[in-house]
């Protein structure tokens, strides 16, 4: 068979799978994932850290390293499922070296889900190189949490930006590669997009916002495209050390600490969600860790 195609966006890499192995599911051929979409470390935190698969625990205050994303660890578990993967981000040294670990079938793609041409130029090379996509993750997202103050204003719409309209643009210039012959819209969201607490006015804003694009999207799209929401809970990625508000950025590191999961705990279940029946749908998954309230 052609292969599975799978488009996945994260702030530090997007990436592209395809499969070359027959899954429980009758679809073409590509998985986009986009990894991360952090900003650029700064030089003193540099590119400190290793490739590991799973990261157990976050480093002790003073010692930095690089954690896995999501989407990046959505790439590796596809890729060990047989797919080929396109790499989408902004930084393209991060970029290139995941692509080189994924080995040959991957490629990498230099762009920005807030940038629009980008995402096209991107698409049109997905399309020439791997025949389309039919799995689209969009993963692209930041955390800033912070009280909700004039002081952080353009931190909050920097999330809406990314987390929202990022997704919402990915998915409109990639939709029409999803329709043809059938695929997987992935979103993810955040138990944020469940429920509110102090200090992430607006970062739960864009998930709930998510969340809501995501139920219409199901409807609307169905049954040749399905919409698969994940809605993750406290996840050991470098989400946390973005954040620039001081009190707010001690809390949510000590929570991590005490209580998160691994990216690839979230992988392996959007690799399970994207892999059954096309007569099977898991239209929203809630996974967090056993312990969080």
């Amino acid at each position: 068979m052609g292969g599975r195609r799978c488009w996945v966006t994260d702030r530090v890499v997007p990436v592209v799978v395809t499969s070359t192995v027959d899954l429980p599911c009758d679809l073409r051929g590509a998985l986009l994932v986009p990894l991360s979409q952090a900003p650029s470390p700064s030089p003193e935190r540099g590119q400190t850290g290793t490739h590991e698969h799973r990261v157990q625990h976050r480093p002790r205050r003073g010692h930095h390293r690089r954690f896995v994303s999501i989407g990046e660890a959505t790439a590796r578990a596809l890729a060990a499922e047989g797919f080929r993967v396109a790499l989408l981000a902004r930084r393209a040294d991060r970029l290139q070296a995941l692509a080189d670990e994924l080995g040959e079938g991957t490629i990498a793609i230099e762009s920005d889900v807030t940038d629009r041409d980008s995402l096209v130029a991107a698409a049109r090379r997905v399309q020439d190189e791997l025949g389309g996509v039919d799995v689209l993750v969009n993963n692209a997202g930041v955390m800033l949490l912070a009280p909700f103050t004039s002081d952080q204003r353009a931190e909050q719409r920097r999330m809406v930006e990314v987390n929202l309209l990022g997704a919402m643009t990915a998915t409109e210039v990639f939709l029409d590669q999803l329709r043809d012959g059938g695929g997987d819209l992935v979103n993810i969201s955040s138990v944020a997009g469940r429920t509110a607490r102090p200090g992430n006015a607006a970062y739960a804003a864009t998930k709930w916002g998510l969340n809501g694009w995501s139920e219409s999207l199901r409807q609307e799209l169905q049954p040749d495209v399905r919409v698969i929401v994940i809605e993750a809970g406290a996840v050991t990625t470098e989400l946390v050390d973005h954040i620039t508000h001081a009190d707010t950025k001690q809390a949510i590191e000590q929570f991590y600490e005490a209580t998160s999961i691994t990216a690839d705990d979230v992988a392996q279940v959007i690799a399970f969600a994207v892999s059954r029946p096309r007569s099977v749908s898991l239209n929203e998954i809630l996974i967090r860790p056993t312990a969080q309230a």
